[in-house]
């Protein structure tokens, strides 16, 4: 019995070894063996990869395949592709919806409340005789100070002819309301200028002082003022016969210029801008200075002009709005 009972408990031990060793996982040493060698490949290839990263590449001296070529290439790569994402943004832009724009306001809406007050006045598209524009320019001028009256007349000439440059010098019968400071370039004696003597003169312009509004010389001295035309002559300071500044009667040159001298001369376009008073002037007064003026353009009329020779005339005041003015009513 205990021979039978040691044989049944050894053939269960024996039995259960074969039972444990038939549950332990098998290894496939075969498969393990083609993944470490798959790791070893793939560590080649990327080391090689590298290698071949690392290694400059191969350029040629010139062309395309250069170092210049290729950075060229890249560059003009970079801008087609800039171009193309600004395109796209532009295209997006347009459609959006555009917001309405506002109305652009006129001339006079853009002017202060007292010019618009001062315009309503002067009815648009109508021409006035001189005497009523006169009579209006008064009422129109809506500053504080004594404003000038200004004319401004647009002739038919062509300022680039020599025969056409219109320019002259008159004296204003009722003056120019205006308070005039005047230096003599000479040393003869004259009375009610502000300075005179070549020495003083030359003194205050090499200091840079102007505090005159005209400079009045004799012709033997004006060899002198030639150093200082590039200060005068911007100024319009620089003496000149045609005006009446360069004569050897300087005691009448002064008398004029304290009466009411005034110069005029056509711009680049063909219009004559001159000041004919002060509003504080009396009508009478106006028309006097209006119609010397007038007379003197109109017989300065070069004889090579056709077809008409005054085009337009607009009277005027500082700040104040334009009235046109009937060229019949002239004369």
């Amino acid at each position: 019995m205990a021979e039978a009972k040691k044989k049944a408990t050894k053939k269960a031990e024996v039995a259960e070894a074969n039972l444990t060793v038939e549950a332990a996982p098998v290894v496939d040493t075969t498969a393990q063996e083609a993944t470490n060698g798959t790791t070893e490949e793939s560590t080649q290839t990327s080391n090689t990869e590298e290698a071949v990263a690392t290694e400059p590449k191969a350029t040629a001296k010139a062309g395309k395949r250069s170092e210049k070529g290729i950075k060229e290439a890249e560059e003009k790569a970079a801008k087609e592709e800039r171009k193309a994402h600004a395109d796209e943004a532009k295209a997006d832009a347009d459609d959006k919806p555009k917001q309405a724009a506002k109305p652009a306001r006129s001339r006079l809406e853009r002017q202060g409340k007292k010019f618009q007050g001062s315009a309503k006045l002067v009815e648009k598209d109508k021409a006035y005789k001189l005497e009523e524009a006169v009579a209006l320019a008064k009422k129109t001028s809506h500053v504080k100070f004594d404003a000038t009256v200004e004319l401004h007349i647009n002739l038919g000439v062509d300022p680039r002819q020599a025969d056409q440059n219109i320019r002259d010098n008159l004296v204003l019968p009722a003056g120019t309301g205006k308070k005039v400071r005047i230096a003599v370039f000479d040393d003869a004696a004259v009375e009610d200028v502000e300075i005179a003597g070549v020495e003083n003169v030359t003194k205050a312009l090499e200091k840079g002082e102007m505090n005159f509004d005209i400079l009045i010389a004799t012709p033997a001295q004006m060899p002198k003022l030639g150093k200082y035309a590039r200060t005068l002559g911007p100024r319009g300071l620089m003496p000149n016969p045609k005006s009446g500044t360069v004569t050897n009667d300087v005691a009448k040159a002064v008398a004029e210029a304290k009466a009411g001298r005034v110069e005029y001369r056509v711009d680049s376009t063909g219009i004559v801008h001159l000041g004919v008073g002060k509003v504080s002037f009396s009508e009478t007064q106006l028309l006097e200075n209006l119609q010397a003026v007038l007379a003197s353009i109109k017989g300065n009329k070069p004889t090579s002009v056709k077809g008409n020779y005054l085009k337009a005339v607009h009277l005027t005041t500082s700040m104040g709005p334009s009235i046109t003015v009937d060229i019949a009513s002239i004369g």
